[in-house]
């Protein structure tokens, strides 16, 4: 495991942009599977009040911390906007999941100084590694 991501993992708290009530889509999957390992996370997504069971909120400025991780599962054009405003809310690592790069978002990020994630390398396969 490379570096930005044993640092990405060691964050006290994520949240998960693209995060679904649809158990088969992949932003359900990384929201579940990072509650599962037992990790304080915040589901994101602007047309959820809940997901999981656990209390969903329309953007990062909404959430009542600003978590040391955050994972992006949207399309590339909502990824830029995300990343924008991780950058203002300070947080310091970023995974860009696999589907969800986008170029510019990624130089944003990696010009304010962020751990960034965004070689395609997907977070589900390396919790898995863990387990």
């Amino acid at each position: 495991m490379h570096d930005a991501v044993e640092k990405f993992l060691t964050s006290e708290t994520y949240a998960v942009a693209g995060a679904s009530n649809k158990r088969e889509k992949f932003g359900n999957r990384v929201f579940r599977t990072l509650i599962e390992s037992g990790r304080s996370t915040y589901p994101l997504n602007p047309a959820a009040s809940e997901i999981e069971g656990h209390a969903a909120y329309a953007s990062i400025v909404d959430l009542p911390v600003v978590p040391g991780a955050l994972s992006i599962i949207t399309p590339p054009k909502v990824t830029r906007k995300i990343v924008a405003a991780a950058i203002a809310a300070g947080i310091k690592n970023i995974w860009i999941q696999p589907g969800a790069q986008d170029e510019i978002a990624s130089q944003s990020a990696r010009d304010a100084g962020i751990n960034i994630i965004d070689d395609g390398s997907c977070i589900l396969f390396i919790l898995a590694q863990q387990n």
